[in-house]
């Protein structure tokens, strides 16, 4: 569907949903949008239903915006994720719809690296089974499989912004750290990279896994690798639920492979706090579960929605991209003097001469012009001077590989 929009900021609907901080209803109602919240996530259907007539949507990791969704949104011009992952949202699909794509890929790291350092220590104690026993009046007074983090090693795998900056605050802590990454990283402090996943698994007394979410990420961690750990090492899942094959895990913990574990995340999560969670992990020993809360403080949830708000005032305000996982990235100063057409499209050939020769058409001046293309998307800003007919700009529609113009006054 092509779009144009061009209208007063008033009459952009936005709507958050998942309970996103209220800084970001605060940051975009001052700058003059309407928007509209809701608490909980939305499947498909009712995420179809709800999104008629939206401009732009906020979402956190529980909702899925699918292609289906994308195809019956008649209006949207951009989708937020207040977190770190973007996999729940088809990317290629909004791509395809001219749909700007945001997120917070760094607001909430320090918190899961703190929850990260807090689990391990808690782990190395077995403080989550001796509080048990205390509750139940037991008192059990003993060093015996008690040890501290420091002089021990710990395997990271997955080093981009968590990863990293665990790796020095474990070093602080007197941990020896090895990590591994597909991709080249560079080493911070004493870390040590390893060449294959396996060499880290032999050497770590503690692994913890901070990657992405795409799909090709399934189950990598499984039955194989668990039968690699050094025997009575200890487990973290703080990044996705689909990367770990949780009975392989309760398999592990069952034998005593795995000393004890820590899991946040999960392959199937509830969608609100009233429904019934599940997990073959539930009872077991020095297991500790805790509700996908890695980058659930205060702290994390006010920068993640002033980040990803100011991201998408950027591109509302100004057609600024930068940050936009899934369109290419240009970044632009504010509009002076002039109006501003955004014109986003398929990269094909000849798209940019078509565009400038209907520009020419209309009687508009050029005052500076920017283009940028990825693999699958090209984005046209061009500036032009202010005394022109708008109805003349109905010619962009016809521009083949057209997705979506809008223009900035």
């Amino acid at each position: 569907m092509v779009g144009r929009w061009s209208f007063p900021r008033s009459r952009m609907k936005m709507l958050l949903l998942e309970n996103i901080h209220p800084a970001a209803v605060e940051r975009l109602e001052e700058a003059g949008y309407s928007v509209e919240t809701q608490k909980g996530a939305l499947d498909e259907d009712d995420l179809i239903a709800a999104i008629k007539g939206v401009h732009v949507l906020g979402i956190r990791s529980k909702t899925t915006v699918t292609r289906r969704v994308l195809e019956e949104a008649d209006k949207l011009m951009a989708v937020a994720a207040f977190c770190i992952g973007t996999n729940q949202i088809d990317l290629e699909a909004a791509s395809d719809h001219g749909v700007a794509v945001f997120n917070a890929p760094y607001s909430n790291t320090r918190s899961v690296v703190e929850l990260a350092v807090g689990l391990m220590i808690v782990l190395m104690r077995d403080v989550v089974d001796k509080s048990a026993a205390m509750h139940r009046g037991q008192w059990n007074k003993s060093a015996t499989g008690s040890k501290e983090l420091r002089g021990k090693t710990l395997g990271i795998v997955g080093y981009g912004a968590i990863g990293s900056q665990l790796s020095v605050l474990a070093e602080n802590l007197g941990m020896r750290v090895l990590f591994y990454d597909l991709s080249e990283r560079l080493a911070l402090g004493n870390a040590r990279r390893m060449r294959s996943l396996d060499a880290l698994l032999g050497e770590s007394d503690v692994v913890t896994l901070h990657v992405d979410g795409r799909k090709e990420n399934t189950a990598i961690f499984g039955s194989a690798q668990f039968s690699r750990m050094k025997e009575g090492a200890l487990f973290l899942n703080l990044s996705r639920g689909h990367i770990v094959d949780i009975g392989a895990l309760a398999q592990a913990l069952g034998s005593g492979r795995v000393a004890g574990a820590a899991v946040d995340v999960f392959p199937e999560e509830p969608r609100t706090n009233s429904d019934p969670f599940e997990s073959p992990l539930q009872g077991l020993k020095n297991m500790i579960l805790t509700p996908h809360i890695g980058g659930s403080t205060e702290e994390a949830q006010e920068a993640i929605a002033e980040f990803a708000a100011e991201r998408l005032l950027g591109y509302l305000n100004r057609g600024d991209t930068t940050f936009s996982v899934n369109l290419p990235n240009v970044q632009l100063a504010e509009v002076s003097g002039a109006h501003r057409i955004l014109h986003i499209h398929r990269n094909q050939p000849g798209v940019l001469a078509e565009l400038n020769r209907a520009l020419a058409a209309a009687g508009l001046n050029i005052l500076g012009q920017h283009l940028k293309t990825d693999e699958r998307t090209g984005y046209v800003i061009t500036d032009v001077d202010r005394d022109y007919d708008p109805e003349a700009l109905r010619t962009l529609r016809a521009v083949p590989g057209t997705l979506k113009f809008r223009t900035l006054h």
